[in-house]
C-alpha cells in the first residue's frame, strides 16, 4: 500500500497535521514516531521544566477564537476539551502538562500514529518515497515534523570538553562553589544561569552576538523577561558577567578548563579565563542524516534548517514538506513559526496547500458582495477576532479577491505563497486582490517601547497610521501580480479596529478608490 502522506514525528506539528487529515477523511496517512509517546521532546526539554509559552485561562471573553491570542500551547481543534487552558492555571506551565495534553490530543482526535517506529532512512523510489522504520513504508509525499532534534555545535576547538545542555545536571548542588562558563545567549543559556546562580561562585555567559530582548524585537525566541534575572546580577555587580566576543579554544588545565576568549568590545583583547565547568547552550539544528542521496534536502541558515519554498516544500526534493519548528526557515527570527502558537496555523495552511495541489480542492472561501462596504465589514470583523493573523504577524494573511460582482474571502493564506501562486480558480479569475495582515511598524525593533522620551504615533490617528510601531492591520491592493496601493489602519490600545470614523470609513474609502481605479 502506498500512503498519500507519511508524517515523520508525533510532536505538536505532526499531531496537528494528522488531526486535520483525520477530520477531513479523504487521504491515507500515517505518523511514525520513534518514541513510545507523543511529544517526547517535552519529556526532556526545557531542561528546567518551565515552558515560556504563555497560558492565560482568564481572558474576560468567551470568544474561543480570540482567546487563542493568549493561549500559546493549544493545538487547533473544534473540541473545547482540547484547550490547553483547561489543563493548568499556570501562566508559564510545567513541561509535564504539555506531555499530558499531547497524549490526550492524540487519543481524542483518533490520529493514526505508529509509536516505537524510529525512521532510519528515507529514499526516492518510483517517483515517491520509501521510508524505513523497522518495516518499510511507501508514500507519495513525506512531511517531516521532527523539529530541530540535533544540538547545534559551533566550530570551537575543544568544544568536546564542554557539557551539553541536553545532558548536563540540572541539580544546582552539583555546581557548588564552582566557576561556570555558559556558551550561548539565548533562553536556554539564561534559564541555565538562573538555575545555578545560588550555588556557583560566578557564572559567565559568552557569545559573539548581542543580546536581543523579546519585548523589543517582538520575536519570542529572543531573550524573554521570565529568564533575564541574570542581567541584574551582571549590571548590579553581583559576581556574574556577560562576555561579548569569540571563544577561540577550550583546553584542559589541571582539574579545570582554560578558555581563550577574544573580546569584541575591548579592541579585540584576548584573555585566558579559567573555569571549573563549561556548558554549551548553543541551540539545535535539523538532523538530515536519515535522507539518502536520492532525496537529501538542501540546507540553509548555517545548515541548521532545510531550505523551503513558500509552500514549506523542500527546494530540491519535490514532495518533501516540513512542518512545525522546521518551518521557521521561511520567517526566521521575524515571526512565530518556530513555536506552537505560530506553526499550528502554518500546519493548517499547509493542509490546505496540499489539498489544493494534490486534491484539486480550491482554497476555502466565503462569497461576498464586491462592494467596498461589504469587503470592509468582512475585514473588520475578522481582524478584531482572528488569532492566526495575530500570532503569525506578517506571515499569514486574509485575502479578498474580486472578479466583477463576485468577491471571495480566503482565510489564513501564507503571504509569500499567495505572491507566488495566487488563488485563481476556473470560475474566479479575479482582477483585484486585497491582502490583509497584522504587522508591526517599520523598524519597530529599533524603538525602546519603555522610553517615554520617544514620540509614538497617537492611537486612532488616521493620517499617521503608516508610522505606527505597534501591531496594526495593513491592507495591500494587488493587481496583475504586484502591490499597487497600501492602507494602514490606525493602531488601537484595545486591539479593536472598528471605530466608524477612525477605522471603518477610511478603509471603505481606500477600497472604493481601488475598485473604481482611482487608486492603484
Amino acid at each position: 500500500m502506498t500512503l498519500d502522506y507519511l508524517i515523520i514525528g508525533a510532536g505538536p506539528a505532526g499531531l496537528q497535521l494528522a488531526a486535520l487529515l483525520e477530520a477531513d477523511g479523504k487521504r491515507d496517512y500515517l505518523v511514525l514516531e520513534g518514541a513510545e509517546i507523543p511529544g517526547a521532546f517535552f519529556a526532556t526539554f526545557p531542561r528546567h521544566r518551565q515552558l515560556i509559552s504563555i497560558n492565560k485561562p482568564h481572558t474576560g471573553s468567551d470568544d474561543a477564537e480570540a482567546n487563542l491570542r493568549l493561549d500559546w500551547n493549544s493545538l487547533l481543534s473544534d473540541d473545547p476539551s482540547l484547550r490547553f487552558t483547561r489543563y493548568t492555571q499556570r501562566y508559564f506551565p510545567h513541561a509535564d502538562v504539555m506531555l499530558r495534553y499531547l497524549a490526550d490530543f492524540a487519543a481524542k482526535t483518533g490520529v493514526r500514529v505508529r509509536y516505537g517506529a524510529r525512521v532510519t532512512s528515507v529514499a526516492r523510489v518510483d517517483g515517491g518515497f520509501e521510508v524505513r522504520a523497522g518495516e518499510t513504508f511507501r508514500a507519495r509525499r513525506v512531511i517531516v515534523a521532527t523539529g530541530v532534534s540535533k544540538p547545534y555545535e559551533p566550530p570551537i576547538p575543544g568544544l568536546e570538553l564542554a557539557e551539553r545542555y541536553a545532558q548536563m545536571s540540572v541539580d544546582p548542588r552539583d555546581y557548588l562553589d564552582q566557576k561556570v562558563l555558559i556558551i550561548g545567549k539565548g533562553n536556554s543559556a539564561f534559564e541555565t544561569a538562573e538555575n545555578l546562580m545560588e550555588t556557583t561562585t560566578l557564572i559567565h555567559l559568552a557569545g559573539p552576538s548581542s543580546i536581543r530582548m523579546a519585548w523589543r524585537t517582538h520575536y519570542v525566541g529572543h531573550l524573554r523577561a521570565v529568564n533575564n534575572n541574570f542581567l541584574d546580577t551582571y549590571q548590579l555587580k553581583s559576581a556574574n558577567a556577560i562576555l561579548d566576543g569569540q571563544i577561540k579554544r577550550i583546553a584542559r588545565d589541571g582539574d579545570g578548563l582554560r578558555v581563550t576568549f577574544s573580546f569584541s568590545r575591548a579592541n579585540e583583547v584576548v584573555k585566558e579565563l579559567w573555569y571549573d565547568r563549561v556548558i554549551a547552550c548553543t541551540g539545535f539544528a535539523f538532523d538530515p542524516s536519515i535522507f539518502d542521496e536520492s532525496c537529501r534536502p538542501a540546507l540553509t541558515i548555517s545548515d541548521r534548517f532545510p531550505a523551503q519554498t513558500p509552500a514549506w516544500e523542500s527546494v530540491n526534493v519535490p514532495g518533501l514538506y516540513f512542518a512545525g519548528t522546521l518551518s521557521q526557515e521561511r520567517d526566521f527570527k521575524r515571526s512565530t513559526n518556530g513555536f506552537i502558537h505560530g506553526f499550528r496555523y502554518a500546519v493548517r495552511a499547509l493542509h490546505k496547500i496540499l489539498e489544493r495541489r494534490y486534491g484539486e480542492t480550491p482554497w476555502p472561501a466565503e462569497k461576498l458582495d464586491a462592494t467596498a462596504e461589504a469587503i470592509a465589514d468582512a475585514v473588520v470583523a475578522r481582524i478584531n477576532r482572528t488569532s492566526a493573523l495575530w500570532q503569525q504577524f506578517g506571515v499569514l494573511a486574509d485575502v479578498v479577491t474580486v472578479a466583477g460582482p463576485d468577491a471571495r474571502y480566503h482565510d489564513e493564506v501564507p503571504v509569500e505563497y499567495f505572491a507566488e501562486t495566487g488563488l485563481r480558480t476556473p470560475d474566479h479569475d479575479y482582477a483585484h486582490a486585497f491582502v490583509v495582515t497584522l504587522e508591526y511598524g517599520p523598524e519597530h525593533d529599533q524603538v525602546d517601547p519603555f522610553d517615554v522620551t520617544v514620540n509614538r504615533v497617537a492611537q486612532d490617528v488616521v493620517g499617521q497610521a503608516h508610522d505606527a510601531a505597534y501591531l496594526h492591520p495593513v491592507v495591500r491592493h494587488h493587481r496583475a501580480g504586484r502591490v499597487v496601493a497600501t492602507h494602514h489602519l490606525a493602531e488601537n490600545l484595545e486591539n479593536r479596529w472598528d471605530r466608524p470614523e477612525v477605522h471603518v470609513a477610511p478603509l471603505v474609502a481606500f477600497l472604493d478608490r481601488c475598485l473604481t481605479g482611482v487608486e492603484g
